[in-house]
């Protein structure tokens, strides 16, 4: 039987975060565990369905794999092949401390808990761009707030010469242990948040807690192209990581201004130029401001409103490589409002000179086609 689609077994999008799959599986963990589902053996296999589609989707280098190849690109991959039973371990991490149901499904044996290693949280940094900059890249410093070890204590959280001393509430155990019924639950300590250590003598600096914000001064590299919205990865620059965990990463999101002359779409270009109607019926050479040097533009004669001009490669470069995008110029013929007594006097001249045809235009194919439906 071929395996459904992991995304589709935990009810998720494609674009779906860690905090969206995590969630989804608590869900379903909830719901098919076969703890709560003893008298149905279905219940089991869409637990471990979703157990198997969690443990491939909670880590980068296996959900990289399978969206980029499906079920074939985990062939080989440790624990991708079929129900992973480190899931329950998960489960475990997930729902035990809501429900302190860690010691049901294996979270506890009489030792101290053992605290997980957590990535740290990604963060968000705002960087607003001139339209110029964007187009052209650059290389940008940014201060961003974030949390580090405490320097003075080291991240210990305790003053110099002092150090942690056992939890009197867990007795260092970094779990407290409640009888119901006949069941033995156990529940992360509250007093000392599982480690089994406090601090009696907190550090002065950071309170005690081993870590204090700091602002960090950071480059990052714009790519030449980029647009309102795009996004810039920095690994391993966002919060550090609990427990020895790895820090998060850094993304900075681009806002680019506008420009009051051109208008992007895509790497495309769009201006428009004015001319009299002299210009535009005799034709003219006029110059066309780039993102470079100006480009002179020759505009036959006869040129009515609407006119559109393509200059080739004279558009926004392209992000990846690969040349630049076109420019696009659009005329707009422009009626004097304002007229000396001699120009007055020579329109009316070529007034008596030229045809007059008032007649409605006719209609093109698409509005006799919408007409006949209509």
């Amino acid at each position: 039987m071929s395996k459904r689609d992991y995304y589709e077994v935990l009810g998720l999008g494609r674009e779906a975060g860690e905090p969206e799959i995590k969630g989804a599986y608590r869900k379903m963990a909830l719901k098919f565990h076969p703890d709560r589902n003893p008298d149905d053996p279905s219940a089991e296999e869409k637990f471990k369905e979703a157990s198997e589609a969690y443990s491939v989707l909670s880590d980068p280098q296996k959900r990289a794999a399978y969206d980029r190849f499906g079920h074939a690109g985990l062939q080989g991959a440790a624990g991708a092949g079929g129900f992973n039973p480190d899931a329950f371990q998960d489960f475990s991490d997930i729902l035990g401390d809501f429900f302190g149901f860690g010691d049901l499904f294996g979270g506890g044996s009489g030792g101290r808990r053992r605290t997980r290693a957590q990535r740290g949280e990604d963060i968000r940094y705002d960087l607003e761009l001139t339209f110029e900059e964007a187009v052209g890249g650059l290389s940008a410093e940014i201060q961003v707030p974030r949390m580090e070890g405490c320097g003075r204590c080291r991240g210990t959280g305790a003053e110099p010469g002092s150090g942690p001393t056992t939890c009197p509430t867990c007795r260092g155990r970094g779990e407290v242990l409640y009888q119901q019924s006949f069941l033995s639950i156990r529940r992360t300590c509250s007093t000392c948040g599982g480690s089994g250590q406090i601090n009696r003598n907190p550090c002065g600096q950071c309170r005690g807690q081993g870590y204090q914000q700091v602002q960090r001064k950071l480059k990052v590299n714009i790519p030449a192209g980029v647009d309102d919205g795009t996004r810039v990865r920095l690994a391993n620059e966002g919060q550090p990581g609990a427990n020895g965990g790895p820090p998060g990463d850094l993304y900075v999101f681009l806002k680019v201004k506008d420009h009051p002359f051109f208008e992007r779409r895509d790497q495309d270009l769009h201006c428009t130029i004015p001319l009299n109607f002299t210009q535009a019926a005799l034709g003219c050479e006029i110059e066309v401001p780039t993102l470079d040097q100006p480009h002179k533009l020759k505009v036959p004669e006869a040129t009515q409103t609407g006119a559109q001009f393509r200059l080739r490669n004279k558009g926004v470069p392209m992000l990846n490589g690969g040349g630049r995008g076109d420019l696009y110029v659009h005329i707009n013929v422009k009626t004097p409002t304002r007229l000396t007594r001699e120009q007055r006097k020579l329109l009316e001249q070529l007034r008596e000179t030229l045809p007059v045809d008032n007649a409605p235009a006719e209609k093109g194919l698409f509005e006799k086609v919408k007409d006949y439906f209509m």
